[in-house]
């Protein structure tokens, strides 16, 4: 059974709860416009998540952030699968309550699930049923509650993935850092495809260019343009892995009109060509 809140502004989703009882919905390559939260409570299979494979069994927590690639691949599935909008709860925004963004979203480095036991996961579905039960309830301060539902949804998650991942409280300790970081991930994030430049980011952020490279040095021990090369790398290394998509469609979705500017951008930051990299590495079979 589904239960569904739309955003009566846009006509978007806007929060979405539902059961599965078979991997019909994540069988094909998954770009998600919301958060996506998969509770698989009964099955196994292989996760293809970004450019990594992972076996999962029950009682795991899938976390993806919007526009994440994903697919599964399980004979048998069962649980319960939780969408929703950033214009509904948006994890940046909401960073100092929650602080799941980095820890269960957009962390490239780390799988994005995190096994639980069955009495956590009796929690979580607890927490669902009490969200399903609200969703029904067109009352006063609906979304509110909703929202907090939510937020105890993903701070208990946190909690968990910290515990069983402690790298991630380096990340977790972020809120620490200057609030120009947060915002500079953010903005790297949201422009990488059409900025390429540091002096691009320095603008965005009303911030010298030599003040911004002094941060990034101090904190990432990194320049910027080596932040906003990874990120261009990794989502190229998405592509190549998860899609049959030509290196020229790939070079020009992140915003270079030269092919082979890319492909001599791509081997420099990646030690291999596109090319080289997807019959090594990646896979084109997923959309075959």
């Amino acid at each position: 059974m589904s239960y569904t809140l739309i955003n009566p502004q846009n006509g978007h989703l806007a929060f979405k709860i539902f059961s599965f009882e078979n991997n019909n919905h994540f069988d094909h390559i998954q770009r998600l416009g919301y958060y996506s939260m998969i509770l698989v409570l009964e099955g196994h299979g292989k996760l293809k998540a970004d450019f990594s494979d992972y076996n999962f069994h029950k009682n795991t927590l899938m976390c993806f952030s919007p526009y994440q690639p994903f697919m599964m691949d399980s004979n048998i599935l069962e649980g319960i699968c939780l969408h929703f909008h950033p214009d509904f709860f948006c994890i940046h925004k909401h960073h100092q309550e929650v602080a799941c963004n980095g820890v269960l979203f957009n962390n490239i480095y780390n799988p994005p699930f995190i096994q639980i036991s069955s009495q956590q996961s009796s929690y979580f579905i607890s927490l669902i049923e009490q969200m399903k039960e609200e969703m029904q309830n067109a009352s006063i301060a609906q979304y509110e509650l909703l929202i907090s539902h939510l937020k105890i949804f993903l701070i208990k998650a946190s909690r968990i993935k910290i515990e069983q991942n402690p790298e991630t409280k380096n990340t977790f300790a972020e809120s620490e850092q200057p609030f120009i970081l947060q915002n500079l991930k953010d903005a790297i994030e949201t422009h990488f495809k059409t900025k390429h430049s540091a002096s691009e980011y320095a603008d965005l952020l009303n911030i010298s260019a030599k003040s911004l490279a002094k941060i990034c040095k101090n904190y990432f021990n990194k320049t910027l343009t080596d932040l906003i090369s990874e990120r261009i790398v990794i989502e190229a290394k998405r592509e190549l892995y998860m899609t049959s998509k030509t290196v020229k469609e790939i070079a020009y979705e992140l915003g270079y009109q030269d092919e082979y500017y890319f492909s001599r951008f791509f081997k420099v930051n990646a030690d291999v060509s596109p090319q080289i990299y997807r019959e090594t590495v990646g896979f084109a079979k997923a959309e075959a």
